[in-house]
């Protein structure tokens, strides 16, 4: 699954749905949490489960995932019960902290899948947001099958840390050891690494350049995103450049080669080469590929409204 960019969209706003597809963004997720006051919850949810009725059985280019309320908050079963259903692609679990949490809200969406008679199975997204979630982060990531992504909050985890809202440095070590943790965590399970949103403000475009490249730089597969503006910046950062693909292709094809003769080793560029690069360059060259798919997608889609 391709998740460079993953786009909140307030659930609340008809509107702001609706004109979310018509962008680039890996993924659309509709807010049911923090961007809707709880006096709009329950119309948020009916416009959720409207929008997710309306678009199923057409091409989506974008991914649909749901922000559900947390937990604790006690309100994440009404939530899924209108998110459920077949044109959802996930759920995702906010201050996610424990095997618990993982546990409750599947339970939810396994009951709305059988409710419903939906074959395909909703994946899950935990947000890591407190120290006790970091705490317990292998067992959350183990909790589900159906857990693809891991990621973080970095406002409510500096709260949780008695910080409160902070300006960051400019390089951010602040937040080095939480994208450290969560980024190998999701590499040692095969699972995506999702970055927090960005903090600082929306027009500051270089800002947010930098630290989506910090991500990428940390192993990040992809970044949550506040505002469209900012899907063109993430996409490029975390899609490679003609220049890496150009690289990764004379590799896999002097590796090859090298293989043809019995070499375990050769040169490309000046540069040692052996079996740990050649499968790094096929894995971008995947990439690339699936990201090629999903930009096909993107076009059906648009032909299709």
């Amino acid at each position: 699954m391709i998740l460079r960019s993953l786009l909140f969209v307030p659930a609340n706003s008809w509107r702001m749905i609706t004109r979310s597809l018509s962008g680039k963004a890996d993924a659309i997720v509709l807010d049911l949490e923090d961007s809707v006051p709880i006096g709009e919850k329950e119309t948020a949810r009916w416009f959720v489960k409207d929008f997710l009725e309306d678009i199923e059985g057409n091409p989506k280019g974008s991914s649909i995932f749901v922000r559900v309320n947390s937990v604790g908050s006690g309100l994440y079963g009404e939530d899924i019960k209108y998110a459920v259903q077949k044109a959802l692609d996930g759920i995702i679990i906010p201050k996610a902290e424990s095997r618990g949490d993982i546990l409750r809200i599947e339970e939810a969406i396994k009951a709305e899948e059988n409710r419903k008679g939906l074959k395909s199975k909703v994946l899950i997204i935990p947000i890591i947001e407190s120290s006790k979630g970091l705490v317990n982060i292998d067992e959350i990531v183990n909790a589900s099958p159906r857990i693809v992504a891991l990621t973080f909050g970095a406002a409510d985890f500096l709260r949780d840390l008695g910080r409160g809202y902070m300006q960051l440095s400019k390089d951010e070590f602040e937040l080095l050891y939480i994208r450290s943790k969560v980024s190998i965590t999701a590499h040692a399970y095969n699972i995506l690494a999702l970055d927090t949103v960005y903090l600082g403000l929306i027009i500051d475009m270089e800002g947010l350049e930098r630290e989506a490249r910090i991500a990428y730089m940390l192993g990040f597969n992809g970044k949550f995103v506040i505002h469209p503006s900012h899907v063109e910046t993430v996409n490029k950062v975390f899609t490679p450049s003609p220049q890496e693909v150009e690289e990764a292709k004379g590799i896999v094809k002097s590796y090859e080669e090298a293989l043809s003769k019995g070499l375990g080793a050769t040169t490309y560029a000046g540069r040692m080469i052996d079996e740990a690069t050649y499968k790094q360059a096929k894995s971008l060259l995947q990439l690339v590929k699936e990201i090629d798919e999903r930009e096909a997608g993107f076009s059906a889609s648009r032909g299709n409204r």
